[in-house]
């Protein structure tokens, strides 16, 4: 590794399901070399995208886990990370940009800012990565760079500056005219590998013109140097444009424009110049760890390569030669031989083997140095773990993981498949923090728990074929939740006598809905005058906290209850920590059956795109699912329907979506919200949890 740290650039290439980010990823890997061939992404010649290395991702088509490379382009090293677009694997594109420092938001220009590029571009802000803009597949029928940047302003926020605009667009896209340069940019050759610069077209002269004039304008609130230059009137050189795009870039005040066809293999050396120009290097980014010895005050990190280790290992994979951990280290070096101290569990390791990635091939190096991303083997360790040197005791502040919405029971078939099963999912489970699993104690069934319907179908698919565990699946079950809607007071007094001493515990007070605010769980001791020894009330807390896990209702978790306890009562010699939990729980069940106890579901936020005439059909499909409509718009000859459905009535949705709308409307879905289910729908998971508690017993 001859670079130096100015000149790595560590990104990302996420967007909407199917807006091109693996065939722009096999451009870019074709042009720098990093491949020979471009193989498509449903490839006809049976080899699939050199990105989507799992067997389950040709066949589908779709990019299930993100995979991570590095190629070369005009003296810098791009560490480039491939992520999934659909929204069951959320976390894949969160631990991603939790590790890169720059991104490349893809965008349809047909689709243009779609449901999911609202998603994305949310986990961007959330972690502060700076982006450019690509509007890919100019080529295709209603294709409208104009429209999506307007979009990009409005729906997202962007303040998007245009670097290119087309020449032709959709048959007749046959390249792009650089502002910057004021040069038309032509792709010849099979696979667009000899880049030809000629003079402009006459007819696009004066829009070139207009257009550069508004990118300088946007580029003159970064530099003063640029304003003065305007103001004067004088030649401005290209360094100056650069460097002002690159400082608004960096402060996310400026989203660059770029344009072209990935497919047709037209734009996309252009936007590795934009990678290379706009995005920041490592030390461009301000990484900051918590420092654990002092109340976890930010240390800010340096990319010094000599300073002490701090690395992030941010995703696992099952290798052939055992666990591959995905690591970036933000400050010192990570060399072959290194001892490092896992920040979680204290447990000190020596680094064996250390790689770089290229999609599902590696290759050995001996060290990597701050600013990078690599991989270690044999390392034992859970994603988000912190590794440092010796002596030192930071952390890295976590991604954040959202809670599954669904889960499924599983049956293995046999023996085998059962020990087989425990395998696979423990691996799982240790990959991806949005998968989990538990044992109904009551069914004793194994429940795996998930984003949504088709992240778990992958999971138990890569059940079946890595592990060969035959496993059955049940009803799909949705993650509901009780809570309560009135406040309602409690005085229990659990009492027990055996022979010796006995229990005897009193508990008072009051439940009530937390109305405000994310806690789920609020515990208040207002008890005065020692009616309640101090000593208990820990105990007192533990029994209460125990019964959120299973509401007395319909044994669903409990969410949302302030607990406050005034009063009570002990016993010299029969109290104890055991009396006061036991007695805790009675009077939670006391206060909850008096509270007027409701369930909640969750609720998805469902965006469908279908062709306009079959709006009507699809507003119909989502109304008989409990629907509710929130927007609908045309955008070209594609109409964008959004509505919040309860999960429980989108399981199957996609077939009968396909068949009502001749297989040409597409929709995500994500968690949206909890509401209450409506009376006669509590009525029925009543009913199918008295049926299911009763096949258990």
């Amino acid at each position: 590794m001859n670079t130096t740290v100015e000149n790595v650039r560590n990104i990302g290439i996420s967007a909407h399901i199917d807006s091109g980010k693996t065939t722009l990823s096999e451009r870019i890997l074709f042009y720098t070399k990093r491949i020979h061939a471009i193989h498509d992404v449903k490839g006809k010649d049976g080899v699939g995208a050199t990105m989507d290395s799992m067997e389950l991702e040709k066949e589908r088509g779709i990019t299930i886990a993100s995979a991570a490379t590095f190629c070369e382009w005009l003296d810098h090293e791009i560490n480039i990370i491939d992520t999934p677009g659909h929204v069951d694997f959320t976390i894949e594109v969160e631990r991603s940009l939790r590790v890169l420092d720059g991104a490349v938001l893809v965008l349809c220009s047909v689709g243009g800012v779609q449901s999911q590029s609202i998603t994305v571009d949310l986990q961007m802000k959330r972690y502060q990565v700076p982006c450019l803009a690509f509007i890919n597949k100019c080529d295709r029928s209603g294709a409208d760079p104009a429209r999506v940047i307007g979009q990009l302003r409005s729906k997202l926020g962007h303040n998007a500056v245009a670097l290119q605009i087309p020449i032709g667009l959709e048959a007749n896209f046959q390249g792009i005219v650089d502002l910057l340069a004021m040069k038309a940019v032509y792709f010849d050759g099979s696979n667009g590998e000899k880049v030809r610069i000629e003079e402009i077209p006459a007819e696009l002269r004066d829009e070139a013109r207009k257009q550069r004039e508004e990118m300088i304008d946007a580029a003159t609130m970064f530099s003063d140097e640029l304003m003065e230059a305007v103001l004067e009137e004088r030649p401005i050189p290209d360094a100056l444009i650069i460097a002002a795009l690159r400082r608004g870039t960096l402060a996310r005040k400026i989203t660059p424009v770029l344009i072209g066809s990935a497919y047709k293999n037209k734009g996309v050396q252009p936007l590795l110049d934009a990678v290379t120009r706009y995005l920041p290097c490592p030390s461009d980014v301000e990484n900051t760890a918590l420092d654990l010895e002092h109340n976890e005050a930010p240390v800010v990190l340096s990319t010094d390569p000599d300073k002490p280790i701090v690395a992030l290992a941010f995703k696992l994979e099952d290798g052939t030669y055992g666990q591959l951990t995905y690591i970036r280290v933000y400050q010192g070096t990570l060399a072959k031989g290194a001892v490092i101290v896992n920040t979680r569990t204290g447990k000190k390791t020596k680094v064996g083997r250390v790689v770089r990635m290229h999609a599902d091939q590696m290759e050995d190096i001996e060290a990597i140095s701050a600013g990078y991303i690599g991989a270690l083997f044999g390392i034992e360790c859970s994603s988000g773990d912190t590794f440092v040197s010796p002596g030192q005791n930071l952390t890295m502040t976590s991604m954040f993981v959202p809670e599954p919405v669904i889960s499924l029971a599983i049956f293995p078939k046999d023996n085998k498949s059962q020990i087989n099963m425990s395998k696979a999912l423990n691996r799982f489970t240790k990959e991806d923090p949005t998968f989990r699993t538990h044992m109904d104690e009551e069914t004793n069934e194994t429940i795996i728990e998930g984003m949504g319907e088709l992240h778990l179908e992958i999971y138990v698919e890569r059940m079946k074929r890595e592990y060969g565990a035959e496993v059955e699946t049940g009803k799909p079950r949705v993650a509901y939740r009780e809570t309560i809607t009135q406040r309602a007071e409690f005085n229990y007094t659990h009492k027990k006598q055996t022979g010796g001493s006995g229990q005897y515990a009193r508990i008072a007070g009051y439940l009530e809905p937390i109305t405000e605010g994310p806690e789920d769980f609020l515990f208040v001791n207002e008890v005065r005058g020692g009616a309640i020894p101090t000593q208990y009330i820990p105990a007192c807390e533990k029994g209460f906290h125990l019964c959120m896990a299973k509401g007395p209702k319909m044994e669903f978790p409990v969410t949302g209850v302030r607990v406050v306890i005034n009063d009570g009562a002990s016993h010299a010699v029969d109290s104890s920590d055991m009396a006061f939990q036991a007695a805790a729980r009675g009077a939670f069940r006391e206060g909850y059956a008096k509270a007027k106890p409701v369930v909640h579901e969750p609720i998805m936020k469902v965006v469908v795109e279908s062709p306009t005439e079959f709006q009507g059909a699809v507003m119909g499909l989502l109304n008989q699912r409990r629907g509710m409509i929130v927007g609908a718009q045309d955008e070209g000859v594609m109409t964008v329907v959004e509505a919040q459905v309860p999960l429980a009535e989108m399981f199957g949705f996609s077939t009968i979506l396909r068949s009502a709308t001749q297989g040409k409307a597409q929709f995500t879905m994500e968690f949206a919200v909890y509401r209450q289910v409506p009376q006669s729908i509590a009525e029925q998971i009543a009913e199918e949890v008295a049926l299911r508690k009763k096949s258990a017993a």
